[in-house]
């Protein structure tokens, strides 16, 4: 028996770094059913990352190994890791190219995204996954991500003595997870709410394409402490208690959430033109589903139903998970470890077929 298949066996965890925070998670496979087998978050210090870089790693690492020690509900069994990187940090583009052979796709990929990104080709990894094929050529699903972002996460895990399988983007983990987890066979648009940026793609079997606003869930706050003046702690609680739903302060809240709310409903409806002409009458996108710390604001789901006319509701990812005998998270608290969940999903033979 070769080494490599005893390798593909062995266990990884999903380790999803963010702005304030380390959330992890191992799920193991019996039979048909996956069973979390461990989790845990920690805060760090704000400062260690900037820009999406980790720049005092040290500080990263003190915390994962406090983590490790003295946070983990159950047991991580593997230092093997999946890592997920912001979609914000991240260039994401659709690419038509004609009909060539396989093995020339990636420096086709590669010429075509030096005409777009504006950041040398040099200071950037690209990968790219193939979303349809005919006789026509293939459309593409490319992704890039600075150098500087990717190698400070290696520098931070080999702290760590972490075995880095594989890097993917936050919402590609998170479609994952939706896709175990709710209707595969809908057209979807996710939405995923992180602290200060919006991630939204289209996935219909596959993610079909990706995009991003400015603005989550902790400018919410800031924008309903300013619009009431009141303290950012407040705002907070003003935002998770009422939030857009009905009460005295609706339409202040409202009036000030409007900026992020509307380039957000622009940016879906955008996206939704793109993947109707690119499948005329053949699908219709058929619900929004939302995730991340910032979905759980009241009254969120019915105000994009309301501007979009789509039904939209808030993903139930844990449907198909079981934590067993392991104390769960709150529901407020299951929210955060949607992207490691979605990592942790990753099957470990298929990354090293």
């Amino acid at each position: 028996m070769s080494t490599g298949l005893i390798y593909k066996d062995k266990p990884l965890f999903g380790l999803d770094i963010g702005t304030s925070s380390i959330k992890i998670m191992q799920i193991e496979s019996r039979g048909k059913k996956q069973f979390i087998t461990g989790y845990g978050v920690v805060n760090y210090e704000k400062g260690a990352m900037v820009d999406g870089v980790i720049t005092n790693p040290e500080v990263i690492a003190k915390a994962t190994k406090e983590l490790f020690e003295h946070k983990i509900i159950g047991e991580i069994t593997t230092r093997r890791a999946a890592l997920g990187i912001p979609v914000a940090r991240t260039y994401n583009r659709v690419m038509n190219l004609p009909p060539m052979n396989k093995k020339d796709l990636a420096e086709a990929v590669r010429l075509e995204a030096e005409q777009y990104i504006p950041v040398p080709i040099d200071e950037l990894y690209i990968d790219f996954s193939i979303t349809a094929e005919s006789k026509d050529g293939y459309e593409l699903l490319a992704v890039a991500a600075p150098k500087k972002i990717i190698d400070s996460y290696l520098i931070y895990t080999n702290l760590l003595g972490i075995d880095v399988c594989t890097i993917e983007t936050t919402i590609s983990a998170s479609s994952r997870l939706i896709a175990h987890s709710e209707r595969g066979d809908v057209p979807t648009i996710l939405i995923d709410f992180g602290s200060v940026s919006v991630d939204i793609t289209i996935f219909d079997k596959q993610l079909i394409v990706t995009g991003t606003v400015a603005g989550g869930g902790d400018n919410f706050t800031e924008l309903i402490a300013k619009k009431l003046d009141v303290s950012s702690q407040v705002a907070h609680t003003i935002k998770t208690k009422y939030g857009l739903s009905v009460s005295k302060k609706q339409k202040d809240i409202q009036d000030a959430l409007k900026p992020i709310l509307s380039s957000l409903t622009r940016e879906i409806r955008k996206m939704v033109r793109y993947y109707d002409e690119r499948t005329g009458s053949e699908g219709k996108i058929g619900q929004i589903i939302t995730m991340g710390g910032g979905a759980n604001m009241p009254g969120l789901s019915e105000h994009i139903t309301s501007e979009l006319r789509l039904p939209t509701r808030m993903c139930n990812p844990w449907a198909n998970l079981d934590f067993g005998k392991l104390q769960p998270p709150s529901n407020v608290e299951k929210s955060m470890y949607v992207t490691a969940a979605g990592l942790a999903l990753i099957n470990p033979k298929e990354i090293w077929k």
